[in-house]
């Protein structure tokens, strides 16, 4: 049967106060996962979905000699662009009046008279 060791355990661990009830009820284990989720909403998910609506405002309102920068590091001046159509056409080259086709998405910004370019 047992030793006296196993029983005095035994005796010892029943003797015990049962665990404090937490302040929060019976989800008071769910807290951390609870907030650890919202941190990783308001630092991950929502500057997220911020920068994709600005891109796309962007994009949208994006209008003839706009001068941009495509994501490649090209820059150009918006020669032909369509509200329903995906391709933008920029005059990258004055002198010899290059132009290229690139997709709508390819552009990265469009940089303002003053100099500065508007980050997306």
């Amino acid at each position: 049967m047992w030793s006296t060791s196993e029983s005095c355990l035994s005796i010892l661990l029943l003797a015990q106060d049962p665990p404090a009830a937490s302040p929060f009820g019976q989800f008071g284990s769910l807290l951390p996962f609870v907030a650890i989720a919202v941190l990783f909403y308001f630092m991950l998910i929502r500057p997220e979905r911020r920068k994709r609506a600005d891109t796309a405002s962007m994009l949208d309102n994006m209008k003839k000699n706009d001068r941009v920068v495509t994501i490649g590091g090209i820059h150009g001046v918006v020669v032909n662009i369509q509200k329903d159509s995906d391709d933008v056409t920029l005059r990258i080259d004055d002198s010899s009046n290059t132009k290229m086709r690139v997709l709508r998405s390819a552009i990265s910004r469009i940089v303002t008279d003053d100099g500065d370019a508007s980050k997306e």
